[in-house]
Order: C-alpha cells, then structure tokens, then sequence
C-alpha cells in the first residue's frame, strides 16, 4: 500500500514515521508513506496556500486551486484503480474499525490535512470521503491523519506478527475485547479468574467471547446498535 499524506506541518509525522509497527511495515516495503508538503504546489514566492473567506469572517481558509493541483500531481503517478482520496474533516464520518478494515483493501489512499479556519468547500468536490476520528476539534488534520494510518497500516496482512490477535482486538467483531491477565495469578488479594488455569481450550475461549459481550453491553452499547445496522 501506498500513503500520501498532504500536509502544512511535514514536521508533525517525524516520530510517527519511525516507531513501532510503522516503521517495521515500511523497513519489510508492505507500505510506503508519502508526507508531502502543499506548499510545493503553490506559484507565488510566499507559497500561499490560503486566503480571506469570501464574505468576510475570521481566519483563513484553505484554497481549492493548490489541493486541485496537488491531487492531479499525485493522481498522475498513480498506477492502480484502487485508490481512496481522504479529506479529514470534522463534518466526516466517525472513523471506526470497521471503516479501517475497509481502507486496508486499497493499494492506495491520499489523506489531505486540512489547517487554518477550515477548508474551501469547493475541495470537498476533489475527494472521495471525510473522515472525522472524533467530536472534538484539533489545530490540524495531522493527528487525525496518523490516527487513520495506524489504524489502518496493522490491519494489512503482514504486518502484525500473529495476524490472529487482530480477529481478537477490541472493535473488530463489534464487540470490546475480552479481559486480560498474566502473572502474578495472585495480586494483593485479586487473583485471576480459575478458568484460565484450567488448561481447557474450549472453555477458555466460550468464557472470553461471554465477558466480551458482556463488557461491550456494559460499557459500549452502541457498538451493538452499530452492528444491527451494518
């Protein structure tokens, strides 16, 4: 899979790029990420690439004509169809697990960090989808954006060690994951529940997949209604 990533701030994704499972997806070439500077598809010697609202307001907004010439630069060097073109906005679909297990099938995403006062609506024309990873407001999309890729990047094949703790992970069956426990068996007087000693495989698991869906009606039930309506 290919990531580019348009941005204001490059300098955002410097330690995002290269920890943890990141960094091993690029170093085994299952990934490559692109962090890509608007401002080098701008014509003016300021690099300007945003101006007043029309009909006045405050801040600044993003303008349409150098995201239009970033996309096409972009677009042209791309060589398969399976390309999603990401706008991170909060007006955007909340991004969810599911959505992320989506992204993962395609060869190629463009994530487009927005900045300022927002975004000129026109750009929303240029994209596929909006992507929001919360009801809350951030300086600028490049958080957003390496929530999107991280999410995104450990669902390929490959990339996680044991792929089969993916089916196990909070979210991915709708379902909040199940407790966990390691030594010591005994803490100050909390010891872990005795089926997990018991050795039975079977057991083991029916008991995980009963405290999941219990912990998910306690604490998440709208995951459940989510799934309903899947």
């Amino acid at each position: 899979m290919i990531i580019d990533i348009l941005t204001l701030f490059p300098g955002a994704y410097l330690g995002f790029l290269d920890q943890s499972l990141i960094l091993r997806a690029q170093k085994n070439k299952i990934v490559k990420i692109n962090v890509i500077d608007l401002r080098k598809y701008t014509k003016d010697k300021h690099r300007t690439v945003d101006d007043r609202p029309y009909g006045g307001g405050p801040g600044m907004v993003m303008r349409v004509d150098i995201v239009d010439r970033a996309l096409k630069n972009l677009k042209s060097k791309v060589k398969s169809k399976k390309l999603k073109v990401i706008l991170l906005t909060p007006q955007g679909k909340t991004f969810h697990q599911k959505m992320a297990q989506r992204l993962s099938k395609f060869d190629h995403l463009i994530l487009i960090c927005g900045h300022f006062e927002g975004f000129d609506e026109r750009i929303r024309k240029l994209v596929d989808m909006e992507i929001s990873v919360g009801d809350f407001v951030l300086t600028g999309g490049e958080l957003a954006s390496q929530v999107v890729c991280d999410a995104v990047v450990r669902l390929i094949p490959g990339v996680v060690g044991k792929e089969e703790s993916l089916k196990e992970e909070s979210f991915s069956n709708s379902l909040l994951e199940y407790p966990q426990y390691t030594r010591p068996a005994n803490f100050r007087g909390l010891k872990i529940p005795k089926i997990l000693l018991s050795g039975n495989h079977q057991q083991i698991s029916d008991w995980r997949r009963k405290q999941a869906a219990k912990r998910t009606r306690k604490y998440r039930p709208d995951l459940i209604k989510i799934d309903k309506n899947k």
